[in-house]
């Protein structure tokens, strides 16, 4: 019996370090950066423009707009929680072969990017950006793209704007429950400090909506995909299932291309 309760003792005591862990290192589990000298030049096929942003709390935001001479709109594009600006342009410069600009941003601490995370800090640096896209484009002509983790940002902005369009790759329902997919044994609604409530967002997006998922989604599941479509006017959503595709290989797909272009034009 006294061994029984030792080894609970154990197990409990190693559950809450674990939780205690994860509660203090959660930026460095969710946000996956890597880092650009200052100084670094990007190189790409396409015609860019580097910007800076700063914000009002000092945080300088480092951002790529591809530019066409005859834009159709533009896309502004909220990436992946990997990786920076010289992986993210080459994969979002494709746009401009269905006649679109650009506009894609590194979140803080990503590449050049500098400042504090936080949710709220997060979500007024997308806007700052969609407030730079309005400069140039009118409202009509701004499609709003997130993948994976950017799906929380563009359906933030969606919901507190008015663009053409909305698409998101590989969207989670929220990002609590996506969290509980990875780590089921452990209360992750009240560990997070990242909430990116997609779910609530969405009910206020009031734009044609384009969404993809995989069927083989490992990171996050097809099922999420499918629960937030739900929540969109079924004549305002496109929902396209890519049977056998995972998290990062959609863009492979015919399916993938065939949508984008139509949805697009």
């Amino acid at each position: 019996m006294r061994r029984v309760k030792k080894g609970f003792i154990l197990i409990v005591s190693a559950i809450v370090l674990i939780t205690i862990g994860l509660y203090f290192m959660q930026e460095k589990l969710i946000f996956l950066p890597t880092k650009l000298s200052q100084d670094y030049v990007y190189q790409f096929q396409e015609l860019f423009e580097e910007l800076f942003f700063d914000s009002e709390d000092g945080a300088r935001l480092n951002a790529l707009h591809f530019k066409l001479d005859d834009p159709k709109g533009v896309v502004l594009y909220f990436h992946g929680n990997a990786g920076d600006l010289s992986r993210w342009g080459g994969i979002t410069s494709h746009f401009t072969k269905y006649g679109y600009d650009v506009i894609v941003m590194d979140y803080r601490t990503y590449g050049k990017s500098t400042g504090e995370l936080s949710e709220e800090n997060l979500y007024k640096d997308a806007q700052l950006f969609y407030d730079y896209a309005l400069e140039s484009y009118p409202e009509n002509q701004i499609t709003v793209y997130g993948r994976s983790i950017g799906t929380g940002f563009a359906t933030y902005i969606a919901s507190k704007n008015e663009p053409s369009k909305l698409i998101l790759e590989t969207p989670f329902f929220n990002f609590s429950e996506a969290a509980n997919n990875r780590i089921p044994i452990l209360p992750m609604k009240y560990l997070l400090k990242y909430k990116f409530p997609s779910n609530k967002f969405i009910s206020k997006v009031s734009c044609p909506v384009l969404i993809f998922h995989g069927t083989k989604d490992k990171v996050v599941p097809y099922k999420s995909g499918v629960r937030l479509s739900k929540l969109v006017n079924s004549d305002k959503l496109t929902f396209i299932t890519i049977p056998d595709g995972k998290h990062n290989d959609l863009m492979s797909f015919e399916a993938y291309g065939i949508a984008l272009e139509s949805f697009l034009n």
